[in-house]
């Protein structure tokens, strides 16, 4: 079942999320800017949250929306304010379902989303199929009904952009809907179309936005990544400079994990050991000889090499180094007592996994900081 393509097509954004107006939303506008046919995105509030439905009121102004990019380049400051008007307008799902309905079913050709830690969750009054004019609570309840109605009316198949932190999170998300498709006793074909014809990418992000601005827009740092997963009918509403297509998606989810996240943690365990300052920020950190140095070492002696074991040696270089610059940002400032919350789940998840990661290839690579890192947690 091939279904009808949209005569108008639109790009659905499940989640009003700062990240994702500088990162989906601004790529969007850049490569509208650059020449592109890109389809306008339509931004879904799935929440109830009355400070986040004040954002639907900017996405709609045909002025646009600004997203202002802050940091470090190359060493120097750097600062740019892109408008973006990529984004058509906001909508709330609980108050425009209908509307919704029919972007869903008539004009979506991409489905974008950020829903949070808990968006996969499905509360128990979404396992039952809605009545026609029921409003599922979830995202994935809302994605699951949406998706059916344009079964159901011989759409054509969608794309799924999910950018949520979760390992192969296209894959993870594709499970649950149809899972929840399957549990509601929903017709095997439309199960067979959700499975076979739509398009579930595993993709990875990786950008740090500092704050949001009112009523919409955000504040964010220069460096930018969103790699997704090749596969088959894979086509994307545009292309960037900051969107990579690879065959080896976990090389990029290793990088950001170990690195990044690894060096958060790694100052965020320095921090708390000293009894540091409650509002210290990452960029305080760098800004102390000291700890920085300390950073590198690790860096240089411990992770670099780790990464050299499975031959990502150049890589974790070049990424480390970004990542030193991208934690100076001037104009971020990210808590480490944030970023100690939960710590020892985190350790484990972008330390301890790394040292499992490395010993498994056979090596000899020491890791004796790190090693101890664990051990502390």
């Amino acid at each position: 079942m091939t279904g009808v393509a949209p005569a108008s097509p639109c790009i659905l954004q499940f989640g009003t999320s700062r990240f994702l107006q500088a990162h989906v939303d601004l790529f969007a506008e850049e490569a509208r800017a650059g020449g592109q046919a890109v389809p306008p995105i339509v931004i879904v509030q799935t929440t109830r949250d009355p400070e986040r439905a004040k954002r639907l009121a900017g996405f709609a102004d045909p002025a646009g929306f600004p997203v202002i990019l802050r940091g470090l380049r190359e060493g120097a400051p750097f600062e740019r304010t892109v408008t973006i008007r990529s984004v058509r307008e906001g909508l709330s799902a609980a108050a425009q379902w209908d509307r919704l309905t029919r972007l869903a079913v008539e004009e979506a050709t991409h489905i974008v989303s950020n829903t949070g830690d808990s968006g996969y969750q499905v509360p128990d009054s979404d396992r039952i199929a809605p009545d026609e004019g029921g409003v599922p609570v979830s995202f994935v309840g809302m994605l699951t009904e949406l998706l059916h109605r344009r079964w159901r009316a011989g759409g054509a198949p969608v794309t799924m952009l999910p950018c949520e932190l979760v390992a192969r999170n296209g894959d993870t998300l594709k499970g649950v809907v149809t899972g929840l498709a399957r549990e509601q006793g929903r017709d095997p074909a439309y199960l067979d179309w959700l499975e076979r014809a739509c398009v579930w990418a595993n993709t990875l992000v990786d950008r740090i936005v500092s704050e949001p601005l009112s009523p919409a827009g955000a504040v964010a740092e220069p460096y930018a990544l969103w790699a997704v997963e090749r596969q088959p009918g894979l086509i994307l509403p545009f292309t960037h400079p900051d969107i990579v297509l690879t065959d080896d998606l976990e090389r990029y989810e290793r990088l950001k994990l170990h690195i990044l996240n690894l060096g958060h943690s790694w100052l965020a365990a320095r921090w708390h050991a000293r009894s540091g300052a409650a509002d210290q920020t990452v960029r305080a950190a760098l800004a102390d000889g000291e700890t920085r140095a300390a950073l590198e070492r690790v860096m240089v002696q411990e992770v670099i090499p780790g990464f050299a074991a499975h031959g990502l040696a150049e890589e974790a270089r070049d990424y480390a180094a970004a990542t030193l610059e991208r934690f100076a940002n001037p104009f971020l400032d990210h808590r480490l007592s944030d970023i100690f919350s939960g710590h020892a789940a985190k350790i484990d998840k972008r330390v301890g996994a790394f040292i499992r990661w490395v010993d498994a290839t056979g090596g000899t690579v020491a890791m004796p900081e790190l090693r101890m890192l664990v051990e502390r947690a």
